[in-house]
């Protein structure tokens, strides 16, 4: 096997809280593993050894912040029944794609 698919060997693992007060106790990978796993199934630009992928920053740029938009204020989740946005009090409905379109910095 070549050299560049062989993981990189485990040295150690230190928690630091990067912005707010989280509590550290709780904090673990699972949550962004899983976040992760649907960003990679969704955006196939972050999938390994394929042809879709983005030749300028800005467009894959705008194809994540299309992906966390759409995440988070259009999609129902499952185990909340509602969208995240609405679930923190940032949105009072489902946004359609048509509201994402309008909310456009451009």
């Amino acid at each position: 096997m070549p050299e560049s698919y062989k993981p990189a060997k485990f040295v150690s693992v230190q928690k630091d809280a990067i912005s707010g007060d989280p509590d550290l106790d709780r904090a673990g990978t699972s949550h962004i593993e899983r976040k992760n796993g649907t960003l990679r199934g969704w955006c196939k630009r972050l999938c390994r050894l394929t042809y879709a992928y983005s030749k300028k920053w800005d467009n894959l740029k705008a194809a994540l912040a299309l992906h966390f938009a759409h995440y988070n204020f259009c999609r129902i989740h499952g185990s909340l029944r509602i969208t995240p946005a609405m679930a923190a009090g940032i949105a009072d409905r489902v946004w359609e794609i048509s509201d994402l379109i309008g909310a456009s910095p451009r």
